[in-house]
């Protein structure tokens, strides 16, 4: 396993990729992470934008299991909540990830997104690019690239989920910790 950014670096690249936000992103902008990762990387970046003078920005999570299309590969699917508590049709939306790969989990949550209305606009932003594409899916805000092998994985960790802030690569046949 190699650690891509250690706690320093993930902060200070999360920071860097919300000034990008700040800067690009239309109003009135509404933001939604995508559970588990997305949603404290949101948050975050909602703070850093209020903090920039982007004030009163609606927050909430979007939940795709129900849309994934691997759902019937991986079991009974935990389903988490989806709460948008504003008008998507008065706002522009930056969905929130933590690792775009192959544009899969990007495309059910437009799925999911389409279920509860038409926003004027989607921009995502995601912490890592790991690339991979299988779906014709681009990030709008990356705060880093990683190159990874086929069979490796990214791994996001954010305090609030696990304990820590970073980006690991684990390589293929490398156990997770």
């Amino acid at each position: 396993m190699d650690t891509v950014l250690g706690t320093q670096e993930f902060r200070e690249t999360l920071f860097r990729l919300g000034e990008r936000v700040a800067a690009e992103a239309p109003d009135p902008l509404a933001i939604l992470g995508v559970r588990r990762r997305g949603v404290p990387l949101a948050a975050r970046l909602r703070r850093q934008l209020e903090r920039a003078g982007r004030k009163d920005i609606p927050a909430g999570e979007l939940d795709i299991n129900l849309y994934r299309d691997d759902v019937h590969d991986r079991g009974i699917p935990r389903i988490g909540e989806t709460r948008i508590p504003f008008a998507l049709e008065q706002h522009h939306i930056l969905l929130v990830d933590d690792v775009l790969f192959t544009g899969r989990t990007v495309r059910a949550a437009l799925t999911a997104l389409s279920n509860f209305g038409r926003p004027k606009s989607v921009r995502l932003a995601v912490m890592v690019d790991r690339g991979g594409r299988e779906l014709p899916i681009a990030p709008d805000f990356v705060g880093l690239h990683v190159e990874a092998g086929q069979g490796d994985r990214v791994r996001v960790r954010v305090q609030e989920e696990d304990g820590v802030d970073g980006v690991v690569r684990i390589r293929r046949g490398e156990a997770a910790t």
